[in-house]
């Protein structure tokens, strides 16, 4: 039994950190969800849109994706982690989460009032092919499915492994979606080329 303040102090962390990454990798989410909502008025007047019956193509995937990577899930099956990273792992993930979700924050500040959670065409909208949207046609799904899978391997259940991908892939079916739609509102001739330019999710990939 620890006596000493520090022995409790350190005995206290120790468990913090190794009872699921979750603790750790879970602050780092709940920060990001938090700052994306308080963000969301920074936004322009939409013109049109994805009608939401439509958007279900990559909304069933998410939800139940997010369901499975839930920790009440896994707690709810009684299901155990299928290795263990140990902390170094975690810390190396926890810093792949951040390096994605930093990555959808230059996105959303480069883009600016040009972006929206849902499929919308803005305003005055343009194509913005500089910082991260020269890398890839859509950084915010590239850095979500980065940080994602980063947190269903820390987690390391079969179910978090499969939630993580469903996301990935509802993340992959939303890109898909958009640039029919933002080939149909912005013209071919304006938004193919930097389709042809620019790799849509993975950088030096045509995919």
């Amino acid at each position: 039994m620890p006596s000493r303040p520090g022995e409790i102090y350190d005995a206290v962390l120790s468990g913090w950190i190794v009872t699921w990454p979750t603790k750790l990798l879970a602050l780092i989410w709940l920060a990001w969800v938090v700052s994306w909502i308080v963000a969301s008025v920074w936004s322009g007047r939409t013109k049109t849109y994805v009608p939401t019956l439509d958007s279900w193509v990559y909304r069933l995937p998410i939800l139940l994706g997010a369901i499975l990577l839930s920790p009440w899930t896994a707690g709810a099956l009684g299901e155990k982690a299928l290795y263990d990273l140990g902390n170094a792992g975690t810390y190396v993930l926890a810093v792949v989460v951040l390096i994605g979700i930093s990555f959808t924050w230059w996105a959303r500040i480069h883009l600016g009032r040009y972006w929206s959670n849902a499929i919308t065409h803005k305003e005055d909208h343009r194509i913005i092919d500089t910082g991260p949207y020269g890398m890839v046609r859509h950084p915010i799904y590239t850095g979500l499915i980065l940080a994602i899978l980063a947190t269903g391997v820390a987690v390391g259940t079969w179910t978090s492994l499969i939630g993580a991908l469903l996301i990935s892939f509802g993340e992959w079916q939303k890109a898909r979606m958009e640039e029919g739609f933002l080939t149909a509102e912005l013209g071919a001739e304006i938004y193919g080329p930097y389709c042809r330019r620019v790799p849509m999710i993975v950088p030096f990939l045509r995919f």
